[in-house]
């Protein structure tokens, strides 16, 4: 008999958890050359607290101005990625768009009020994320000035002088531009403009993000009036020390005064109370340095106004910092807490004693990416923290917050801005609020925006109302209200050790939302072949489940190629070493007929299974199928202890029509138990009467479990990884998908099939 191990709820788990973030190890006791593959070790924690969003607008779609190549800059609605209101008491919002448009917003109508793109002949926003026209800042007395300050990227080759050298060669130019309107109350601008700021970085990536002032500054305040300028490191920080160097712009948070005149242009000023103005060879410009990509930096409008930056990290980790001026955050001698090395960018390293003495910054709270088992880990894993704000509205649930979140998948954050200790010894836990519509659907991002990629962004009013826009769409939400709710859990609390993998297709993999994320602990990536993204279709096989796979023969497929899903390594997945020697295993999920089955020409129809440890992407460990027994099909559960031993097969003794109707979402469970023999089918959590169709023991039962050997992957609707002949293929959908190391009981399935149905479950 299986040990049952005992969980608390999710509501319990949440007030006894650690408040404070696990972290790697700093010491210099550790040695310096081992590497860190889990910089932080706690993991985001899913919360009750969901926010209910409601559409408040929709931006016109726009194009890049070039010859772009990149989806993610192309394939977008448009590139809009900010909200704010126009400090002139008029209730109006503001919104940039990359691709050169600045909109005014009233009541989520909106106009065109500027042009950048038209006034700039260089205009560049067709390479790299951050082209084009970046941010728009309100001078605090607008009302009476007109001004507005823009951040817009022109060509390299542009003719115009770099206030500062330059990187050379120059990709892109960003550059700060003066507008002074005739009159700051029209909704759409006519006056002068003047160029006060511009710089060429390397690279298309990493230029000047956002610039703004301190919205918490008052008349007479020693800050009230400057602007902060985020400039990125030109994506020139892995291999060089720029971000440290105080000669040069890059890598740095800058202020300014756009009023002033004491620059090295004439153009702007440079306030006498910035920390480097005194310091010989360092630019007065100034504030905080050690920077790849300063985000979004945002103040506190209650406390003590700190202010709070989101920091795009290399390969591991993305962070929060508490930014005071002269500040040293460390790029690219650290990243995070740990020490970062450009020759292995995968991994980061423990600090040496030299920089644990240096005085670096580090976050108040972070998250690593934690890329799945089966990618690359120096390939982009999909994750880059959007900066947000703390929240300090009328929503009491949400006081003292600070939300930001994953602006590529989409996921929307939060930490204790109270748990925040600057450059104390722990950090604030990292939570996921829950997401919800108006009409009490809970949902994710992919599912308001229609997309695995997000391009998440926020924003606030005047009201400290907070809105989250997405480039996916186009399209603006405001957070209408609050709402507790269990946190989901699909899987049986008992179960969850054994839950290798598992497949809701709610999880598009945000580098590409053609693989799935894998919700077991192995994190194997699965992807889906043939049909990418259009595989994910709206559909759900249970309450709360929005999205299933969709498979199709090449009969009827639309690419006139076989749709399945699969993982596949020739050398054996390591991430499924769960299965090697498995003593059992489980197959379950949920299974919808959508097209004539079997295909004509096919006596069988391929559902989900584990590969063996010798498979060519046919041969399995653990099988869920219909294949033809004596001369009918049946639904059968098909395994196979050694690699290169015989199969057995258990076969309901049902007709499948009936087990699995058309247009019908059905659950079925199949387990193998490797040291008895023993297989079993269900269905709906029912167990389902069957046969054994090979006599005597083709398995050669002795005890022991499956051949200790990696099995070779997960196919799902026809073998894999072959993709020249279909083999057995499936017209179905395919909903929650799930592969436990270890032979369920029957009243496991059972409460399993139970956990979908009931209000916990999805």
């Amino acid at each position: 008999m299986r040990t049952t191990r005992w969980w608390v709820s999710a509501a319990a788990a949440s007030l006894i958890a650690a408040t404070f973030t696990p972290l790697a190890p700093t010491a210099t006791a550790a040695d310096p050359d081992t590497p860190i593959t889990d910089p932080i070790p706690a993991k985001i924690r899913p919360s009750s607290l969901g926010l209910v969003l409601e559409e408040y607008a929709q931006l016109p779609k726009s194009e890049p101005n070039g010859p772009w190549t990149d989806g993610r800059i192309g394939t977008r609605h448009n590139r809009i990625n900010y909200i704010g209101e126009m400090p002139d008491g008029s209730g109006r919002m503001y919104v940039p768009d990359l691709n050169g448009s600045l909109y005014v917003l009233e009541d989520g109508q909106h106009t065109e009020y500027l042009d950048v793109k038209a006034q700039y002949p260089h205009f560049f926003a067709w390479r790299g994320m951050g082209s084009g026209f970046g941010f728009a800042a309100f001078h605090p007395e607008f009302e009476e000035n007109g001004k507005l300050y823009t951040v817009h990227t022109d060509a390299g080759n542009a003719p115009f002088a770099s206030t500062y050298p330059a990187q050379t060669p120059s990709t892109v130019q960003s550059v700060i531009t003066e507008w002074t309107a005739d009159d700051p109350a029209a909704d759409t601008f006519s006056g002068t403009k003047r160029e006060i700021f511009r710089f060429g970085f390397r690279t298309q990536i990493h230029a000047i993000q956002q610039i703004d002032f301190n919205s918490t500054a008052q008349p007479g305040d020693e800050d009230y009036g400057l602007l902060y300028l985020a400039v990125g490191d030109g994506g020139i920080g892995v291999s060089s020390d720029v971000p440290q160097d105080l000669s040069t712009p890059a890598g740095k948070i800058l202020r300014i005064d756009p009023l002033g005149s004491n620059s090295p242009n004439g153009e702007y000023g440079i306030p006498a109370s910035n920390p480097f103005v005194d310091e010989p060879g360092a630019l007065g410009e100034i504030y905080a340095v050690g920077m790849r990509d300063p985000h979004r930096f945002s103040w506190d409008a209650e406390g003590d106004h700190d202010m709070y930056m989101g920091h795009i990290g290399q390969h591991a980790v993305e962070a929060v910092y508490d930014v005071e001026a002269g500040d040293n955050f460390g790029w690219p001698v650290i990243e995070g807490r740990l020490a970062y090395r450009n020759q292995n960018q995968c991994y980061l390293y423990p600090l040496t004693e030299e920089m644990e003495n240096a005085g670096y910054v580090y976050p108040v709270t972070s998250y690593d990416h934690d890329p799945p088992a089966n990618w690359p880990c120096n390939s982009d894993s999909g994750h880059a923290i959007s900066g947000g704000l703390v929240y300090r509205g009328q929503l009491d649930d949400l006081q003292g917050k600070y939300v930001f979140g994953d602006l590529v998948e989409g996921r929307v954050l939060y930490s204790e801005v109270d748990e925040f200790q600057r450059n104390g010894p722990r950090e604030a836990r990292v939570n996921e609020l829950q997401l919800w519509d108006t009409e009490g659907n809970r949902m994710r991002m992919p599912d308001f925006v229609g997309d695995g990629r997000i391009d998440l962004r926020f924003g606030t009013d005047s009201d400290r109302n907070l809105y989250l826009l997405a480039k996916g769409n186009g399209k603006i939400w405001k957070v209408v209200d609050t709402k507790e709710a269990p946190v989901p859990q699909e899987v049986e609390p008992a179960l969850r050790d054994d839950l290798v993998a598992s497949y809701d297709f709610e999880h598009p993999f945000a580098a590409n939302d053609g693989y799935e994320e894998d919700q077991g602990l192995s994190r194997t990536l699965l992807r889906m072949v043939n049909g990418g993204e259009r595989m994910r279709v709206d559909d759900g096989a249970y309450p709360g489940s929005r999205n299933a796979l969709q498979i199709h023969s090449a009969a009827e497929s639309p690419t006139g190629t076989a749709w399945k899903a699969g993982v596949w390594d020739g050398d054996g997945a390591e991430s499924l070493r769960a299965f090697n020697g498995a003593k059992g295993i489980t197959v379950m999920g949920w299974v919808k007929m959508t097209g004539q089955n079997p295909t004509p020409g096919y006596n069988a129809i391929g559902l989900a299974g584990v590969l063996s440890g010798n498979s060519d992407g046919h041969g399995v460990r653990a099988l869920l199928e219909l294949i033809q027994v004596n001369g009918e099909l049946r639904l059968v559960a098909l395994g196979r202890r050694i690699d290169t031993g015989s199969s057995q097969t258990f076969a309901a003794s049902q007709d499948w029509r009936e087990l699995l109707p058309q247009g019908e979402w059905v659950h079925i469970a199949a387990t193998f138990d490797y040291t008895t023999g023993e297989m079993a089918l269900y269905r709906n959590g029912q167990p389902l009467d069957g046969f054994y169709t090979n006599p005597g023991d083709p398995w050669q039962v002795d005890g022991s479990g499956a051949s200790a050997t990696d099995p070779r992957g997960i196919k799902i609707g026809g073998s894999f990884p072959q993709n020249g002949s279909e083999r057995n293929p499936c017209n179905c959908r395919m909903d929650t998908l799930m592969f436990f190391d270890t032979d369920l009981s029957g009243a496991e399935v059972a409460r399993q099939y139970r956990r979908f149905t009931s209000p916990l479950g999805g």
